[in-house]
């Protein structure tokens, strides 16, 4: 969350009078980007959402070992948001460097399962430009 101060109390109260059940998702990569401050905005957001979910990006050096996808899980459950997403990188100039194979992606989201609940491990998706949604990779 970029500007967790963007969560107030005045976009709380215009949620919170919403006819409709909101599921709201965000999207952190590493649980180091979720301190007191982020953890405090996510706690007002899950206040007036049905459902908080995270979508996060496989990247190389970033979040590619179990130890760190298993930690931001942990992290974000504990902020009450849902483990959703694991994107694969899309093909964009400049960041083929952040780059994670599909085979090593899948053997990552395995790890997690043997090691942590269910509810801790993310589907590992792709998009796929002009899909209507996420292609699961499995």
């Amino acid at each position: 969350m970029i500007v967790p101060e963007r969560i107030d109390t005045d976009l709380v109260r215009l949620l919170s009078h919403s006819r409709l059940q909101i599921v709201a998702v965000v999207h952190t990569n590493h649980a180091n980007e979720l301190d007191e401050n982020v953890a405090a905005a996510l706690g007002r957001l899950k206040s007036v959402t049905r459902i908080l979910l995270n979508q996060s990006v496989l990247l190389r050096g970033i979040n590619d070992s179990v130890a760190s996808l298993i930690a931001l899980s942990e992290r974000l459950v504990s902020c009450g948001v849902a483990p959703y997403y694991l994107h694969l990188l899309d093909p964009v100039s400049g960041a083929a460097h952040f780059a994670v194979d599909d085979r090593e992606g899948i053997a990552l989201v395995e790890a997690m399962r043997r090691r942590a609940p269910g509810y801790l491990v993310p589907r590992l998706v792709r998009e796929k430009p002009g899909e209507l949604s996420k292609t699961p990779i499995s």
